[in-house]
C-alpha cells in the first residue's frame, strides 16, 4: 500500500509551496489575501516597564509595569501587570496591581486583582482573589423622541449622549457632573 516509492519527475510536479485560495473582495474587485490575526505575547521572561497600547489581542505571561490599552488582554499564569489596564475584553489569570476598565472582565481561579475593577459584565471562578470596588458601567436608555414641546414646568437637563465607542477610542472620558441635585446619567463607554 505505501511501497510506492516517489521519482525525482513525481517531486518535481509537487508545488514547492501552498498558497491558500485568495479570498474575494466583498465589493466584488480583485482577490485580496487576509492574514490571521495573532496575539502579541510578552513571555514569561520579559519585563517591560511604559505604557502598551493597541487594537488588537495581547497575551502577557511576563511583567508590565504601566498602563496597557488594547482590544483583548490575556493574563496568563505567570502574568503580571502593575497599572491600570482599558480593554473590552480582559481574562486574568495571574496578578494585576491596579484598575481595570473593560466591558468584559473574567477572573480565573489562579488570578489574583488588587484594584477597582470597572466592567459591562464580571465573571469570577471559585479561587480568585479581587481586593477593590466592582462598578457596573450600565448604558443609559436609549431617548425618547419628544411628540410636544418640553413645558416650562419641566426641568431641561442635556440629553446623555449613546455612543458605542470602545473604551481604547475614547479613553474613557467621564464627564464632570455639574453641581445640582439632579440625577446625573451614568458614564457611556
Amino acid at each position: 500500500m505505501f511501497s510506492k516509492q516517489q521519482t525525482k519527475s513525481d517531486l518535481a510536479k509537487m508545488p514547492t509551496k501552498f498558497d491558500p485560495p485568495a479570498l474575494s473582495a466583498p465589493d466584488g474587485g480583485p482577490p485580496r489575501k487576509t492574514a490571521p490575526k495573532v496575539a502579541s505575547l510578552v513571555a514569561e521572561n520579559i519585563t517591560l516597564e511604559g505604557s502598551l497600547s493597541g487594537e488588537g489581542e495581547l497575551h502577557i505571561d511576563g511583567i508590565v509595569r504601566g498602563d496597557v490599552r488594547i482590544a483583548k488582554l490575556t493574563i496568563g499564569d505567570t502574568g503580571h501587570v502593575e497599572g491600570s489596564i482599558y480593554a473590552d475584553v480582559v481574562e486574568a489569570r495571574g496578578r494585576v496591581i491596579g484598575a481595570i476598565t473593560a466591558k468584559q472582565v473574567r477572573l480565573y481561579g489562579t488570578s489574583y486583582v488588587d484594584g477597582d475593577i470597572t466592567h459591562e459584565q464580571l465573571a469570577m471562578e471559585t479561587g480568585a482573589f479581587f481586593q477593590g470596588r466592582s462598578l457596573k458601567f450600565q448604558r443609559p436608555p436609549a431617548p425618547q423622541p419628544a411628540a410636544t414641546a418640553p413645558s416650562s414646568s419641566s426641568s431641561s437637563l442635556p440629553a446623555a449622549a449613546s455612543t458605542d465607542a470602545s473604551p481604547i477610542k475614547s479613553g474613557l472620558e467621564v464627564p464632570v457632573a455639574p453641581a445640582s441635585s439632579a440625577p446625573q446619567p451614568k458614564p457611556v463607554f
